[in-house]
């Protein structure tokens, strides 16, 4: 597991190096910082701390400098790295794994799959949490996590389970509001060709999850990891024999639960019900 000061210091480095590429960007096209804000819908403010490191710059704004500053995508090419400099320090390495992921599958059992969360749903996540995070954090996390949600557009198509248990989808965190459209958008997600959305009912007698939630990550080489999170910790597991033990496991699980088709049935109904 990679020490969290280790992950913060690299953090905090690369976003300087990009703050220094979009200075040199913007002096060659002879903007000042207020000019380039101007012209792109920032504050003079957004874009000196962007330049100094100071604050993750959101993905629209490194787009529109890329464009105004005629940086050819240099600095588009690093959205995806800049954003996950927002993520939480444990969750750094899951990023890249999801990101370069063939397949994943998931087992979630307290608040849905962040690849499936609505942003008003994963907004009430992050503002619910203990110690309260501050609004620019809560931003800059909300931003990143939507980030994560370009899996679905990637081409070629990786392939995608989550095995959700029913309280998860019970709980109106957020408000019913925020939960009706959370159960919308799980519907429209799980009629994509590649995604399966299975539910694990309250009145299943032999659950093979009770160990907790984790993931599966297979690589474009075939190898696959495990990674579990909770209270702020990670833990990956790439040793074959405990990833086998867990695969088997998900396995399980998944035999366990309602069937893709009955679980949209069955989120379907819940919506009903609101």
């Amino acid at each position: 597991m990679t020490d969290q000061n280790d992950d913060e210091e690299g953090s905090d480095a690369f976003l300087k190096c990009f703050g220094k590429q979009l200075k040199l960007f913007r002096k060659r096209a002879g903007l000042t910082q207020a000019e380039l804000g101007g012209r792109i819908g920032y504050s003079l403010d957004q874009v000196a701390s962007a330049e100094r490191g100071r604050r993750i710059p959101q993905p629209e704004l490194i787009d529109g400098a890329d464009r105004e500053l005629d940086a050819g995508g240099v600095l588009s090419a690093m959205k995806e790295e800049v954003a996950r400099a927002s993520y939480p320090p444990f969750f750094r390495d899951a990023a890249r794994m999801e990101a370069d992921a063939v397949e994943l599958h998931a087992y979630d059992t307290h608040v849905l799959n962040g690849l499936l969360q609505t942003e008003e749903y994963a907004r009430a996540l992050f503002t619910m949490q203990r110690p309260l995070l501050d609004e620019e954090t809560i931003d800059e996390r909300l931003a990143a996590r939507m980030a994560r949600h370009d899996i679905f557009q990637r081409r070629p198509a990786p392939t995608l389970s989550f095995v959700i248990e029913e309280p998860v989808l019970q709980r109106p965190l957020g408000g019913i509001p925020v939960q009706r459209g959370q159960l919308e958008h799980l519907l429209l997600i799980g009629q994509k060709r590649n995604v399966e959305i299975q539910v694990m009912p309250c009145d299943r007698e032999d659950n093979a999850g009770v160990d907790g939630p984790f993931k599966l990550l297979t690589h474009r080489d075939g190898d696959q990891v495990a990674y579990m999170e909770t209270q702020g910790r990670s833990t990956t597991a790439t040793g074959r024999e405990e990833v086998r033990s867990i695969a088997a496991r998900h396995g399980i699980i998944r035999a366990q639960a309602l069937t893709p088709r009955e679980s949209l049935a069955f989120i379907e109904k819940r919506l009903g019900e609101l």
